[in-house]
């Protein structure tokens, strides 16, 4: 395979790392109004910081050493507001050169470059795989001792060995674009975990459609891990969550399309936590619908989310889709789903995510 070929035959928006900035250089920023201009140059003299204003008075020059980037990075963001952080376009080039036309595809928000010097910790994380899965077993509503399948959980591993739960990471990699490679990231070692854990259930895997440029690349070593692995497609389940889909909706289905065609599973999540469900069923027909938590939560006791969940259950009934309750706490709930024909559960009341897989749950 030539090199050409390669490079083509991997995605490398997913499958790279951004690197931080650790050299001298100068920092170009380009501003929106230039009221901005007016509050950086006072930052500026109130701190010693050599710069440089271009004549048209909306591009400003900042020189700094590797020591001082991420500090003026962080600087910048007490000084700007959010809007402004949104609006300014910054380039950093090493030394004392001018930017050359190649550079200006390295363009980036002023707000992606402070966010991402502010995320060291998770580009190391990043960078030496420290992540693991707890998972969670999914089970027969009407047999609460029989597990369908196990959810993959993400969690990450700090320098200290102690586990970082999977919201502050992605909250991160949203604000500072790496949301692709952590996302990546994710799916594999959800399959590492799984083989390693010689899991024989279903595996439930979470995935961001908003982290997958092109399903032909972005998913082709997850694809390639699965199979080395030798795990049945039949038996991954790929689970959107309906708050983190993508806007373009024809992007999200050529996603499922891809994972369908390679005889993979599709689950929609949080089913009823947002104003379109009902359009996604239509649109993205999926094989499992996980009714969210939060409808799920005394649902036997609020008048409202039983009839909201009723509906939901019947149109799942008679589309041939299969139900997942999540967040079963109490047994009253587990009562009222299975009575309503709810296919599986999940929750405290069967077990806890854990690092060992359980595998005998109590009938209930």
């Amino acid at each position: 395979m030539n090199k050409a070929a390669k490079v083509l035959g991997r995605c490398t928006r997913c499958e790279t790392l951004p690197c931080l900035v650790k050299e001298t250089g100068r920092l170009y920023l380009w501003f929106p109004l230039g009221h901005s201009v007016n509050k950086i140059i006072n930052y500026l003299h109130s701190y010693g910081h050599e710069y440089q204003l271009l004549d048209d008075e909306q591009c400003l020059i900042i020189c700094l050493n590797e020591n001082e980037i991420t500090v003026t990075a962080n600087e910048l963001e007490a000084v700007l507001t959010s809007k402004e952080l949104q609006d300014t376009q910054v380039l950093f080039t090493s030394g004392t050169a001018q930017p050359q036309l190649r550079d200006f595809s390295r363009i980036v928000k002023l707000s992606e470059f402070v966010n991402l010097h502010q995320s060291g910790w998770l580009l190391n994380m990043l960078a030496a795989e420290r992540f693991t899965h707890h998972f969670q077993p999914i089970v027969d509503a009407a047999d609460t001792s029989r597990i369908f399948a196990q959810e993959a959980l993400l969690r990450g591993i700090d320098e200290n060995g102690s586990l970082i739960a999977p919201s502050p990471m992605l909250s991160v990699a949203r604000k500072a674009n790496l949301l692709f490679q952590l996302d990546r990231a994710a799916r594999l070692t959800a399959i590492r975990e799984a083989v390693r854990l010689k899991l024989s259930h279903r595996i439930f895997i979470n995935f961001t459609p908003t982290a997958i440029y092109d399903p032909a690349f972005c998913l082709r070593s997850t694809v390639s891990a699965i199979e080395q692995a030798g795990i049945a497609h039949e038996n991954i389940v790929f689970e959107v969550t309906e708050s983190e889909q993508a806007q373009d909706t024809s992007h999200l289905k050529n996603i499922l399309r891809f994972y369908r065609d390679a005889g993979f599973l599709i689950a929609l999540d949080d089913l009823g936590a947002g104003y379109s469900s009902l359009n996604l069923i239509h649109q993205l027909r999926p094989d499992f619908i996980k009714l969210d938590m939060e409808l799920v939560r005394n649902v036997h006791q609020d008048p409202y989310k039983a009839v909201i969940t009723e509906k939901i259950l019947d149109i799942a009934g008679s589309l041939n889709i299969k139900t997942i309750a999540e967040g079963v706490e109490h047994q009253e709930e587990l009562y009222w789903l299975r009575d309503r024909g709810t296919t599986f559960v999940q929750g405290y009341l069967i077990a806890r995510p854990s690092a060992q897989p359980v595998v005998n749950t109590p009938r209930l």
